[in-house]
């Protein structure tokens, strides 16, 4: 049984183990000059932890499906401090990026907790706890990229790193003690629930285009992210670490975005939910382009930008989670690896694009790229309208679960 208390134990511990692969962001132009590396080198940082987290989607997620999850969500924690620690105490480049991958291995812990979330909840009410449980997701990665400003701006770079670490400790002890035992689901053993997730994307087409949807989603906005902080720093605004983190918590409407999305969700309205983000994604970065343009530098108009991306891109991802999970209760981990995968895969592909897009032309540049992410998703949309339609599905949800 999902009580409240438990919903609100497990949107903490998502929104702590995701915010520490964010805890980077603002602090990037100071990595840079500390360790004496590029800004596009030090960017690489924010590429490498979605690699490592697309990773742990891959081969980690899937052992929801196999093990008890309370005990792997116990390791999965410790293991993730572990890599932030090594974060916190690195004197070179290189170890911060191994620690950086370690941790973005083992954080995918918050991706065995959102469909542990689904299949605790009522039925009829799945949507509702997705959008809580995503809700703390996104304040956690805002205020991890906002207290890791704030604290680096007091202490230092490494300092941040050591909160997170300390905090998966303390979580990993939580989550033992009030997550219920889970009775596995896969049948065989490891090689076989990694191939059940191959076999899975082959036999549900919509698996297909709703991970693709959160992918080329979250692409477009990992652009942004990976560029923001060299636009703020630079003499166009001027801006502290403190003040690169505050602007983060604009994204605070993708948090109520996610409840809405996943009420929407319960109530066969999933569709209109994902059209509105496809279609917000595109027109956002025509809001970011003025914030910067030579005629208006505007950081009203940036921070609302900011925003509207974080919210636009919530709408089609809870949509998308509300979709895929129905699909096959019994292998809800199993889903959500491959959906997760694509989507973080399509993140470390939009900061590498971006990174690079910003290298070459600057701003114009990262705005066009975005853009053009932002138009493939609404692409993929109309396909999956297509799809939804020929099986004669009166909801997205109801279409899940055929």
């Amino acid at each position: 049984m999902l009580t409240r208390s438990l919903l609100l134990v497990m949107a903490v511990a998502t929104g702590l183990t995701v915010g520490g692969n964010y805890v980077n962001q603002p602090l990037l132009d100071a990595i840079a000059a500390d360790l004496g590396v590029s800004q596009g080198r030090a960017a690489a940082l924010v590429t490498l932890s979605q690699v490592s987290y697309g990773l742990g989607l891959l081969l980690v997620v899937p052992l929801g499906d196999l093990l008890e999850r309370r005990r792997l969500l116990t390791v999965l924690a410790v293991l993730a401090a572990a890599g932030h620690a090594v974060c916190a105490v690195a004197p070179t480049y290189a170890v911060l990026a191994v620690g950086t991958a370690v941790a973005g291995l083992f954080s995918v812990a918050a991706q065995v907790l959102v469909p542990f979330a689904a299949e605790l909840a009522e039925p009829g009410r799945e949507g509702r706890a997705v959008g809580t449980v995503m809700s703390g997701l996104l304040v956690g990665a805002l205020l991890a990229r906002s207290v890791s400003g704030a604290l680096a701006e007091v202490a230092g770079w490494h300092a941040p790193y050591v909160l997170v670490a300390a905090g998966l400790l303390v979580l990993a002890l939580v989550l033992h003690r009030r997550l219920p035992r889970s009775v596995p689901q896969a049948v065989g053993g490891y090689g076989a629930t990694l191939a059940s997730g191959a076999r899975l994307v082959r036999e549900l087409p919509r698996l297909r285009t709703r991970a693709l949807l959160g992918g080329l989603g979250f692409a477009g906005v990992s652009v942004l992210f990976a560029t923001s902080t060299f636009v703020l720093a630079g003499p166009r605004f001027g801006f502290s670490e403190l003040q690169i983190g505050l602007v983060g918590l604009a994204g605070v409407a993708g948090a109520l975005v996610a409840q809405l999305a996943g009420r929407m969700a319960d109530a066969g309205r999933g569709q209109l939910a994902t059209g509105l983000g496809a279609g917000g994604l595109v027109a956002t970065w025509g809001v970011l382009y003025l914030s910067a343009s030579p005629w208006l530098t505007s950081v009203a108009v940036f921070v609302l930008g900011f925003l509207l991306a974080d919210a636009f891109l919530q709408a089609v991802h809870v949509s998308n989670q509300n979709v895929v999970y129905p699909l096959r209760p019994q292998a809800r981990s199993r889903l959500n690896s491959v959906y997760m995968t694509t989507y973080f895969a399509g993140g470390a592909l939009g900061s590498a694009v971006g990174s690079a897009a910003w290298s070459a032309g600057g701003w114009p540049a990262v705005v066009a790229v975005g853009a053009g992410f932002g138009v493939l998703v609404v692409a993929v949309w109309l396909v999956d309208l297509r799809l939804e339609r020929r099986t004669g599905a009166l909801s997205p949800v109801a279409a899940g679960s055929r």
